[in-house]
């Protein structure tokens, strides 16, 4: 079958969708993805064709924003509104001749739009809870009026709901949010649970990392990704490394988005760029990151503490830092507000033996990444299935 796939998005959004293509090419699929220009390159590493989707991720936008402060400032619904009318573009133009068509949220709206229109099923991928409700404010408005307008082109009739019953792949562990997973138990399974889905690619910076952590005793690793811009980068890594004199223990900070080539750090600080979390994290003492679902999840598949510095601009990472702490296993705290102080005391929680305990149970009761995908791909397979043969 061919199968399209369109995550718009930073690492963190684009990685399952890279990781469900794969496994449908290893299927014998055809597959085609549809990123954020500045991941195609990314994509095609993970050995699968790509296309340009829409203009540079929001993110990234933010992120240079940050790093030039001659950039203009950025009008996010106009941006959203250009987004959403290049992403209906580039769908319509994909789907042509595809048996399904899988994206996020935010695109799921237009996806709907250019499967009724072929006559095609549609799937979603979602990282955390709120996926499955329609945005709100500004943003759900201009979503609204893309998906109108669309229809409209594409000469549907007026839409009558915004609800629809197509698949939604939970990608992420029930066990996070037990509550939720048992109201949808009740359900007709158009929302299950796979578990988080990650490629666990290898990286240029992994032997460097490793080798440096066992020159010496476990570290504590610090991670900012992609959606958390360091406004005061060496300000961030001297916290780090003075907190970590406090406490006697050793950091390794992973830099993300934000370029901390040049920022010196003390003796017992290592400043690495992306690396592989599941050959990193069991070899680090906690975890410290910015609540993403990717790295939230595989820091809870290894059974590792986690404190969540969270980015108060996105809503699954505050989301994610609430999980860490009902689980037992760590704590959430806004990256902003942060300090010496609040770091030392936070990694003491997260260090004590009641975290650590309590993570190596939550680990246990994880999905493993290789029966997440499965699960993933036997689903959307069997959609397919059940809209050719019924």
């Amino acid at each position: 079958m061919k199968v399209v796939l369109a995550g718009y998005g930073t690492r963190g959004d684009v990685e399952p969708f890279a990781a469900v293509g794969r496994e449908l090419l290893r299927r014998g699929h055809d597959v085609c993805m549809a990123v954020a220009p500045e991941m195609v390159g990314f994509v095609e590493l993970a050995g699968l064709a790509a296309v340009p989707f829409g203009p540079e991720s929001l993110a990234a936008v933010r992120n240079r924003m940050i790093e030039d402060a001659a950039s203009a400032v950025v009008d996010e619904k106009e941006y959203l509104s250009r987004a959403m009318e290049e992403w209906g573009t580039t769908l319509t133009a994909l789907a042509n001749g595809a048996d399904l068509l899988i994206t996020g949220r935010i695109e799921q709206g237009l996806a709907a739009n250019v499967a009724e229109y072929y006559g095609i099923p549609q799937a979603a991928l979602h990282f955390f809870p709120g996926a499955h409700s329609r945005l709100s404010g500004w943003a759900g408005d201009t979503t609204e009026e893309a998906e109108d307008a669309q229809r409209r082109a594409l000469g549907l009739p007026d839409a009558t709901g915004r609800s629809t019953r197509s698949l939604e792949i939970q990608a992420y562990d029930a066990l996070c949010f037990p509550e939720l997973a048992a109201e949808w138990a009740d359900g007709d399974g158009w929302r299950p649970f796979v578990g988080a889905l990650t490629l666990e690619l290898p990286t240029d910076a992994d032997d460097a990392a490793l080798s440096w952590i066992t020159a010496g005793t476990p570290p504590i690793y610090f991670g900012f990704g992609s959606n958390v811009y360091l406004a005061h980068p060496a300000h961030t890594v001297a916290m780090i490394g003075a907190a970590c004199t406090q406490l006697g223990d050793r950091a390794l900070i992973c830099s993300g988005a934000s370029d901390l080539t040049d920022i010196p750090h003390a003796d017992h600080v290592k400043i690495v760029g992306a690396v592989n979390h599941s050959a990193i994290f069991p070899a680090c003492r906690a975890v410290v990151h910015h609540g993403g679902a990717g790295t939230t999840a595989a820091a809870l598949r290894v059974g590792i503490a986690t404190l969540v510095l969270f980015s108060v601009l996105l809503e699954d990472q505050p989301i994610w830092a609430a999980v860490v702490k009902q689980l037992g296993v760590g704590f959430g705290r806004s990256f902003l507000e942060s300090t010496l102080k609040t770091l030392v005391a936070d990694l003491r929680h997260v260090l004590a033996p009641h975290c650590l305990t309590r993570a190596r149970e939550a680990a246990a009761q994880m999905t493993k990444p290789a029966e997440s995908l499965a699960s993933a791909v036997d689903l959307l397979e069997d959609t397919v299935r059940h809209a050719h043969f019924g």
